[in-house]
């Protein structure tokens, strides 16, 4: 999958490819058994391409369900905990969202796991709780890390979605003009 991000970001992107890769117990009920999920994360941030792809068992997940949750969950999160922490919103700024963030990732996440919840008989999302608390909270740890450790990069995408953000609000309030008009 890291070979998939890179093809797709080509060569000025944001950010160098990360990859991360886990493998948690867990159980979507305290009344269930436990089962293994095997995560592996391929992700980068460009400002020309905007991707997001989910597997899970081999098979894409085309409306996502846990690990789409789990990835604006943890990327709103942390994405705006750096903003807030570093002093990057303006006086009275709203906060960002997952459109801001989605415009600028690139994100292929494949994922095992020997028991699967599927939302419906097309099989094009999961609904395990324990895959999404997993993934979420693997992803807001290494996010953490990634950012502390690479300063450049977290500036560089922290700036990105900022004027994703801004350009976004933008729109919008021109749009309500128009409208008003």
């Amino acid at each position: 999958i890291v070979d998939h991000v890179k093809e797709l970001i080509g060569e000025d992107a944001i950010s160098q490819v990360q990859s991360w890769q886990t493998e948690k117990m867990v159980r979507d009920r305290d009344d269930k058994p436990e089962y293994k999920v095997k995560i592996n994360i391929a992700m980068a941030f460009s400002n020309k391409v905007s991707t997001s792809e989910y597997y899970h068992n081999s098979s894409w997940l085309e409306y996502g369900g846990a690990p789409e949750k789990a990835v604006k969950n943890a990327f709103v999160y942390q994405i705006d905990s750096y903003l807030k922490q570093n002093g990057k919103y303006t006086k009275n700024e709203s906060k960002i969202n997952f459109d801001d963030v989605k415009d600028c990732l690139v994100i292929v996440i494949s994922s095992f796991s020997s028991v699967t919840s599927y939302e419906n008989q097309t099989k094009k999302a999961i609904t395990n709780k324990g895959i999404q608390d997993a993934m979420t909270e693997y992803l807001r740890h290494q996010l953490e890390v990634y950012f502390i450790e690479n300063r450049l990069d977290a500036e560089k995408i922290a700036a990105q979605v900022l004027i994703n953000k801004r350009s976004r609000e933008s729109t919008e309030k021109t749009r309500l003009n128009i409208k008003k008009t």
